[in-house]
């Protein structure tokens, strides 16, 4: 397993590497506030990585089945702009530290404003930041979000 650092950059550069700083900031929170949630893994890359395995019963997720699309999109996951994936990682090394606040105020859940996924109308919008909408999943509300990968 890579690291925490690796993964929540890895996740920033392909999720928000267009965006602002307050953009990108707002992604890893959305990956922090999930790590505190227990409804979620209590690992960075494990949160990140989270999505709906195939089967017969595989380690392999189902393509455009994960939580966050990069990671079962079928494309490669080796950045290639190196000064984006330095800032990234510079926004990751903050987000690790808490230096930063929480734009999105405690949102699990975003997309991108050129997409109106299902998943939205059972979640709090919080936040639009730039080119995303941010989401909080209120306690104590049921979804199957999490099951289906969606």
């Amino acid at each position: 397993m890579f690291s925490a650092l690796v993964c929540m950059a890895t996740a920033i550069y392909f999720e928000a590497r267009s965006e602002p700083m307050a953009g990108q900031f707002a992604v890893g929170h959305v990956i922090m506030n999930r790590v505190h949630d227990e409804r979620y893994p209590n690992h960075v890359c494990e949160v990140i990585t989270q999505g709906k395995l195939g089967s017969p019963p595989s380690d392999k997720v189902v393509i455009d089945e994960c939580q966050f699309s990069f990671w079962c999109d079928g494309k490669s996951d080796e950045p290639t702009d190196l000064r984006a994936f330095e800032i990234a990682i510079d926004v990751s090394r903050m987000m690790l530290a808490g230096i930063w606040y929480d734009p999105t105020e405690g949102a699990t859940h975003y997309h991108s404003t050129g997409v109106s996924p299902e998943w939205k109308k059972t979640k709090t919008r919080v936040v639009r930041i730039e080119n995303h909408i941010f989401y909080r999943w209120e306690e104590g509300v049921s979804d199957n979000f999490i099951r289906t990968g969606g």
